[in-house]
């Protein structure tokens, strides 16, 4: 069995792994051998199987990363996957027992997100019911993306994967970072997650934390940073 951690990059709502390209480029540089699978969107339980499934394909520890809503996913699935050594979250739900991605942001001012996103008008399919959530197309660059360029945010905008309502509002019944130490990058400027949000869930969980100038997006625009915190965590090991 390989000694050497294997990276398992997840994406969140409204994207796919494809925004991790640049973070990837700078691991691979590093020889440290990545993964980037398919978050299916569709539930956060169902998810977080998904992932589970496929991590513990994997020969060897692994550090879990996750964005955004990949991030309740990771910390949902890491109890399941053998030999999980570190969690790293960017811009990302980090819940805890109970807790939704809705539920967490409560109690603090909202995000342009929260009028931003609108219903499919048909049930998301491989959900449990109910319609699928898409960012208005108008205002994705700005919520999403604000500091990508234009020629970036809009095929980004008009190619998003939805997420499947209910996966929004469905609680977490595992908590991968109780047990797991854990990194976090907090975007100043997230249009998605409000950042006091986002310190509330690092600072709760006791993650090494770091801050970036950056939206939602922060680890496409400077990947750098996201992948300087990657590489702690995979230090760690």
């Amino acid at each position: 069995m390989s000694t050497q951690p294997t990276a398992v990059l997840v994406h969140g709502a409204f994207a796919d792994a494809s925004g991790f390209a640049d973070v990837i480029r700078r691991l691979h540089a590093q020889d440290i051998p990545v993964r980037a699978p398919m978050n299916p969107l569709r539930g956060l339980a169902s998810d977080a199987e998904a992932i589970t499934r496929y991590a513990t394909t994997i020969d060897g520890p692994v550090v879990l990363v996750g964005h955004s809503y990949g991030g309740a996913v990771i910390s949902q699935a890491a109890p399941a996957i053998p030999d999980v050594r570190a969690l790293v979250f960017l811009s990302a739900f980090a819940l805890d027992e109970g807790e939704t991605c809705v539920s967490v942001m409560e109690p603090f001012p909202p995000s342009l997100l929260a009028s931003a996103n609108v219903p499919s008008p048909y049930d998301a399919p491989g959900a449990a019911g109910g319609p699928d959530l898409f960012i208005k197309i108008e205002q994705f660059h700005e919520v999403f993306c604000a500091d990508l360029s234009d020629d970036v945010a809009g095929p980004m905008a008009v190619s998003q994967r939805p997420l499947a309502a209910a996966a929004f509002t469905e609680p977490a019944s595992k908590v991968g970072w109780r047990d797991i130490p854990s990194w976090y990058l907090v975007s100043e400027h997230d249009n998605a997650i409000p950042p006091d949000c986002e310190r509330f869930m690092a600072q709760r969980m006791n993650a090494v934390t770091e801050s970036v100038n950056g939206s939602h997006v922060a680890f496409i625009a400077q990947p750098d940073v996201a992948a300087g915190l990657i590489l702690k965590a995979l230090a760690s090991v």
